[in-house]
């Protein structure tokens, strides 16, 4: 698998070019600015990111920031027009890799790409050959305050926290269930972080944003020579994890083969990578989470069932916002005063019919919508004081008493058009949908995902259903 590499540039003709230049030899990504890449990194792992410093918005500087805090740390290289000494040694000093001048030279391009993966390999695995040796399981281990964004008053939240506490200090694999935004990554760190392996990594994959046929390599890594491509050995994930915690998000959509190996696992706790016959043993604690009823897929096929009682072994489930209002008030009251402190302003207070207002409100996009209307209410508000009417129609009681929309792809309603007023089949009604997607994208499958609303793997899935779209 070849590494994968994201370039963060405001000017496109700049990111055209450094796609054009890259994509024969590496996964290329890439984003228009500092808080699309931030977004980018909370979703996908990259080997690389490759960054210019002066941008409209947020600096370079944040990219690195960014990239140096997230579990499966990419190398950096920082681009400029500006290029100073004073400018690298910061670039430097903030842990990026290597600093390259505007207008790029593609040789010294690829010469920096070499030696900062190569800096980047050497550093993983010089990680895990001092692992330092497991703190006593008899040692008392109290849980945990988490700093982080778990805001719970009512009952059903804590008792999630409560299992949690319990489940934290064992060796059990952990299967957290829920809705989609309900805040499944947060419980899964906070048992990492009070467990004994919380100075060991935290490794999230998230299952749904890696194409499957890339799946079982970035997980279990591979040796040389396994396949075109491969130029050298590459780490996996399970890896990475040793002595931590491997978090598999979305679970319910890894393939068969990578079903299997993952129950061979957790029967043997050793693997072997993709070009290997010689097993590899690791001591990882596995936590994974899905949205998706895998006892219903076990009766389909779809999930092994072996696999499923192997993996849920403890289940905890997070109930959705709209089931428990009591979190509603603090959780804003959390997220108003973090987005203030974050753009250096003053939080908005909010009246009491505006707290009853978001109470009554049903979140179909649970933590996740109201993290995204706390932020918006922040930057735009303008008022100290905030009531119901100034909520938006949305907060309204009618709106919030209304059914909850079936769920659509997002795409603009020119798009949706089918090409046929009479054209009814769902299949070539979603045909059609995806060829415009794509057409809209100029054949960019990343960003033609994002116009649907779906990942990319399910995008890659959905077109190998479609034999058209490949004429």
């Amino acid at each position: 698998m070849p590494a994968s590499i994201l370039i963060v540039d405001d000017e496109k003709h700049t990111r055209d070019g450094l796609i054009a230049a890259l994509e024969d030899d590496f996964d290329v990504f890439a984003a228009s600015g500092a808080d699309e890449a931030l977004r980018m990194m909370d979703a996908e792992s990259f080997d690389l990111v490759l960054t210019d410093l002066r941008m409209g918005g947020k600096s370079g500087m944040s990219v690195v920031d960014k990239a140096l805090s997230v579990p499966y740390k990419p190398a950096c290289i920082m681009m400029t027009a500006f290029g100073n000494v004073e400018t690298a040694v910061e670039a430097m000093k903030r842990g990026a890799a290597d600093f390259i001048s505007k207008p790029i030279d593609l040789d010294k391009l690829d010469a920096a790409i070499s030696r900062a993966l190569k800096l980047r390999q050497e550093r993983l695995k010089e990680s895990l050959d001092k692992k330092p040796s497991a703190p006593s399981a008899r040692s008392s281990l109290k849980f945990k305050s988490f700093s982080g964004e778990i805001v719970a008053k009512s009952r059903a939240m804590n008792a999630v926290l409560d299992t949690a506490r319990q489940v934290a200090p064992t060796k059990a694999t952990v299967m957290i269930t829920g809705e989609t935004g309900t805040g499944k990554e947060l419980v899964a760190h906070l048992i990492h972080l009070s467990s004994p392996r919380a100075d060991r990594p935290f490794v999230p994959v998230h299952c749904a944003a890696i194409p499957a046929n890339l799946l079982e390599s970035e997980l279990f890594g591979y040796e040389r020579g396994a396949f075109t491509g491969a130029v050298a050995r590459r780490m996996g994930r399970f890896e990475a994890a040793d002595g931590g915690t491997l978090f598999l998000d979305e679970i319910g959509e890894i393939d068969t083969q990578t079903q299997v190996k993952l129950l061979r696992f957790l029967e043997t706790r050793s693997f072997s990578r993709l070009g290997s016959e010689k097993d590899t043993s690791v001591d990882v604690r596995l936590v994974c989470a899905t949205n998706r009823n895998l006892l219903e897929m076990t009766k389909t096929g779809q999930f092994r069932e072996d696999l499923y009682y192997r993996l849920n072994v403890v289940e905890i489930k997070i109930p959705p916002l709209r089931d428990r209002p009591e979190d509603i008030r603090p959780m804003t009251d959390f997220y108003l005063a973090y987005f203030a402190e974050e753009n250096g302003i003053k939080a908005p207070v909010l009246a009491p019919d505006a707290y009853a207002a978001l109470e009554r409100y049903p979140w179909h996009g649970n933590i996740r919508e109201l993290k995204n209307f706390c932020e918006n209410l922040v930057v735009t508000c303008g008022k100290d004081m905030v009531s119901a009417a100034d909520l938006g129609a949305r907060f309204s009681p009618e709106q919030s008493s209304a059914p909850s929309p079936e769920p659509k792809l997002l795409v603009d309603s020119k798009m949706a058009e089918p090409s046929s007023p009479h054209t009814f089949s769902k299949r070539e009604n979603e045909l059609e949908l995806i060829r415009k997607a794509l057409e809209a994208a100029r054949g960019n499958k990343s960003k033609a995902a994002e116009l649907l609303g779906i990942s990319r793997r399910t995008l890659h899935r959905k077109i190998a259903a479609y034999p058209e779209l490949e004429k």
